[in-house]
């Protein structure tokens, strides 16, 4: 069945708000005419998410996944690192993880755990999946979702920190200025070097997680999650739709056709459960 699956496979991602730490890389320079304001609502810029965020996102959702299915998920980062916190890898390790690389003895000759087989990372072994950043616009007309882009507005706000003491009448002590875009919709594209059944149900699974845990604190994409940023919905778009059911999917003005609905009842009934079936397998394998 996974012969029916193409490498490339989308996921919708839809938010009212994004704010990511990478920061988000504009095209400023194209919509700006000489005359940019960053604070200007009339500019028309498009810009860059990077992958990094969105990746981090992912594989956490990922590693619940997993642990929730009994397995341990591979950490993403090594022993011997310079952890900001005291004890953070141990805690982990309790938690559900095991170290970066345990899982395989030469990672150039086995998998290790499906984590690590997706991920990768560790003795110059890329991972299967390719994560590629999200290109926005403001301009639905202008994006191209066949090729994981989105629709999105992008501005610079800025947030005042202000005195507390009465007799300041809430001056502001400082200044802190964020990019943020907003109202997004789209696809994110990944691509995988290497196809296994058990990618697509952890990718299926791992989606789901994070789109029922989206208000949850930990599992919200980005920064400023205090302020209503990252909450975000999201669902694999079915693998099997072609180039054109997947414009569908996004234009407005039509609905699913039937061709789409059988291939619906075919994902639901036939291609996930049986690549959700080889996930709990490779977990039970052990990493």
């Amino acid at each position: 069945m996974i012969e029916d699956i193409d490498r490339d496979v989308f996921v919708r991602i839809q938010t009212d708000l994004l704010v990511v730490g990478d920061s988000i890389m504009t095209d400023r320079h194209h919509a700006s005419n000489g005359n940019y304001e960053d604070d200007d609502p009339q500019n028309q810029i498009g810009g860059i998410i990077p992958a990094f965020p969105l990746s981090g996102w992912l594989r956490h959702g990922m590693e619940e996944t997993v642990q929730e299915y009994g397995g341990t998920a591979c950490h993403p980062g090594e022993a011997n690192a310079n952890f900001m916190k005291d004890g953070v890898y141990d805690r982990d390790l309790d938690a559900g993880y095991h170290e970066k690389g345990a899982c395989t003895d030469d990672p150039k000759e086995d998998d290790g755990c499906v984590v690590f087989d997706l991920f990768g990372g560790f003795g110059g072994v890329p991972g299967k999946v390719m994560r590629r950043p999200i290109k926005f616009n403001p301009v639905r007309s202008s994006v191209d979702y066949t090729r994981g882009q989105a629709e999105g507005h992008y501005r610079r706000l800025n947030r005042n920190v202000v005195s507390r003491n009465r007799e300041d009448n809430r001056e502001p002590l400082r200044n802190a200025e964020i990019d943020a875009v907003a109202n997004l919709d789209g696809c994110w594209h990944l691509s995988f070097r290497e196809m296994k059944p058990e990618f697509i149900g952890l990718l299926a699974e791992g989606i789901d997680f994070l789109d029922a845990h989206k208000t949850d604190f930990m599992h919200q994409l980005g920064g400023a999650r205090n302020f209503g940023a990252g909450i975000v919905d999201c669902e694999l778009i079915n693998p099997l739709y072609e180039e054109r059911e997947l414009k569908r999917v996004f234009d407005r003005g039509k609905g699913n056709t039937n061709a789409m609905g059988e291939k619906d009842d075919q994902w639901a009934e036939e291609y996930r459960p049986a690549f959700v079936d080889a996930l709990e397998e490779r977990i039970e394998e052990g990493p």
